[in-house]
């Protein structure tokens, strides 16, 4: 993976979080820094790991121990999905 560096503007009081050499936590903080476009559906998160060099499944382990969830759903969405899921089970026996 090929590292760029980038330049932005923080508040002075964050420098001290942003420079990091810990190579996890710099994944960590990249991969907080892709998060927003993969919640607005910008990215997915196969697309996010790959480019954190990152198997998909590591990344979606390293939100859950953020407490970032993998399904972004409602109880409702949930409870209509189990029912299509119930329903397409039922109509292939």
């Amino acid at each position: 993976m090929t590292m760029t560096k980038v330049e932005i503007d923080v508040p002075e009081e964050i420098v001290p979080y942003t420079v990091l050499e810990d190579k996890e936590a710099q994944t960590t903080r990249n991969a907080m820094l892709v998060y927003p476009y993969i919640k607005s559906g910008v990215m997915s998160h196969g697309k996010a790991a790959e480019m954190l060099g990152l198997h998909k499944i590591e990344l979606i382990a390293l939100y859950g121990k953020l407490g970032l969830p993998y399904f972004d759903e409602t109880e409702e969405e949930f409870e209509e999905d189990l029912a299509v899921l119930k329903r397409l089970r039922g109509a292939t026996i």
